[in-house]
């Protein structure tokens, strides 16, 4: 198994070695790079031959946040793949972050094991939800009054294989497993999920699921 690289990016020092310390007793896992704020970590993308598979990056940073650090990050290294840690568990972080190109959201309470899920769920399947994070968003749907749904436009929208190669995604199945369960090549997976980000306008695996959370494509609940 090739190592995979972590960059972190957090103002906190304590947090920051203690996190690196964590991440290096992982197998095959070697944190790069320690950055106190979001400009220190982009001049190293900038310098570097190879970038981070995974970069670990706090919202609240002094010089550049952690949201305009994404907006940057998503804009100049689109695929990169990023996890944030936050201590906000609001839906509307979760959500935006996500929608601002991030594969991840955990909590600073999250256990140690949640944050190796976490980064061997992006590399290998482009996204990861915790518990946390699906039960933030399975409460917030359930209190809605009301929830505006395009359901019914999704044939519109999406053609059925799209919306079935969507659930799949949901469910956690890589492209291969994906393939393989509805007798096509990886290829043609991959066609289908480029396709979905096109039409729904997100910028990564987490948020096409995110689009299918909020559009009642799939029940939170059902993911936890």
């Amino acid at each position: 198994m090739n190592m995979i690289t972590i960059a972190i990016a957090d103002d906190q020092m304590l947090f920051r070695k203690g996190m690196s310390a964590i991440i290096n007793s992982f197998e095959n896992m070697s944190v790069i790079c320690e950055a106190d704020n979001g400009r220190k970590l982009l001049g190293f993308l900038e310098t570097v031959t190879h970038r981070p598979d995974v970069i670990l990056m706090d919202l609240s940073m002094p010089d550049l946040n952690g949201i305009d650090t994404m907006k940057i990050i998503h804009e100049q290294y689109p695929e990169q793949k990023v996890v944030i840690l936050s201590i906000h568990n609001e839906e509307k972080f979760v959500v935006h972050l996500i929608e601002l190109g991030a594969s991840a959201y955990l909590f600073k309470n999250s256990e140690p094991e949640d944050v190796e899920k976490a980064i061997r769920g992006v590399i290998e399947k482009g996204f990861y939800f915790g518990e946390d994070t699906l039960s933030t968003f399975h409460k917030r749907l359930s209190n809605k009054k009301t929830h505006v749904s395009v359901h019914d436009n999704i044939p519109i929208i999406l053609s059925t294989r799209e919306v079935e190669v969507l659930n799949l995604i949901c469910q956690e199945l890589t492209a291969q497993e994906i393939a393989e369960k509805l007798f096509i090549s990886v290829r043609t997976v991959d066609g289908h999920r480029n396709n979905l980000l096109e039409k729904t306008g997100a910028r990564n695996t987490a948020g096409l699921v995110i689009f299918a959370i909020k559009n009642n494509l799939v029940n939170p609940g059902v993911l936890l």
